[in-house]
């Protein structure tokens, strides 16, 4: 297979951004998204030239490193997938591909299709854990929790921390991503300490971040390559308008 890809070119976070045309040949359509672009560096290095930089890791859909916008679209036309398991069958032969990186205010490019998404370790820094003590692990039936709560929870933390919720957004909203993590554990009895604490310092680090407000677009659910639901997001909104009836959460 044939592809003509237009790819995103910035030197680093400083520079002016450009797009890059390369014309790529002998793909097989069994190959993932990512080895694709391993066969062009492959070619660029040969070459002498700078190889186009990505992000990736697990190459298995669990990490959400390979964050990539395709056609416009986080991660993939494709629903429900990352990008590195985005296989090049799922395109024509002689199409043109057009390749950036995940567009948003608090994801800066730090170099050609890399964003810094550190932002999402900052919210996650201001809450999304549980530090108090368990001591030794309690058998799992001395917990009692029920089979809808236990299944939202897997649910919520389903999300791997991609950011393209992020992405998809027209605000840049990161609500998508805080709502499940504020979700998993409000389920949950272990959250249940610090669980009005948790909402408010995720929300407001979110904020201060400079992700934008959410207006219900629902971008966010259609681009998560695990299908987070929206519904998180009402819960998120239940939980803080309720902890915000306590002072010691503010």
């Amino acid at each position: 297979m044939k592809f003509k890809l237009h790819i995103w070119r910035q030197k680093n976070s400083t520079s002016q951004g450009r797009m890059e045309d390369f014309v790529i040949d002998d793909i097989s359509p069994d190959m993932s998204f990512l080895e694709m672009l391993d066969i062009l560096n492959e070619g660029l290095i040969i070459k002498g030239s700078d190889p186009v930089a990505f992000d990736h890791d697990c190459r298995e859909g669990i990490c959400g490193t390979c964050s990539l916008t395709i056609n416009g679209v986080p991660h993939s036309p494709k629903r429900a997938i990352t990008t590195c398991q985005l296989h090049m069958r799922s395109f024509s032969d002689g199409d043109d591909i057009f390749i950036e990186p995940f567009r948003a205010t608090a994801f800066p490019v730090i170099k050609d299709l890399v964003v810094n998404r550190g932002a999402f370790d900052k919210i996650i820094q201001a809450g999304g854990y549980i530090s108090v003590r368990t001591g030794q692990a309690q058998d799992a039936n001395s917990l009692p929790i029920s089979k809808v709560a236990a299944d939202l929870a897997m649910d919520a933390a389903a999300c791997i921390g991609c950011g393209a919720c992020v992405a998809a957004c027209p605000n840049g909203s990161a609500m998508l991503f805080v709502a499940a993590k504020v979700s998993q554990f409000a389920l949950l009895p272990q959250g249940q300490a610090e669980r009005k604490k948790r909402v408010v310092n995720m929300l407001k680090t979110m904020d201060d971040e400079g992700f934008g407000g959410c207006s219900n677009h629902y971008e966010c659910e259609a681009a998560c390559p695990k299908s987070i639901s929206v519904k998180f997001i009402n819960k998120l909104n239940k939980e803080f308008m309720a902890a915000k009836f306590f002072k010691d959460a503010v």
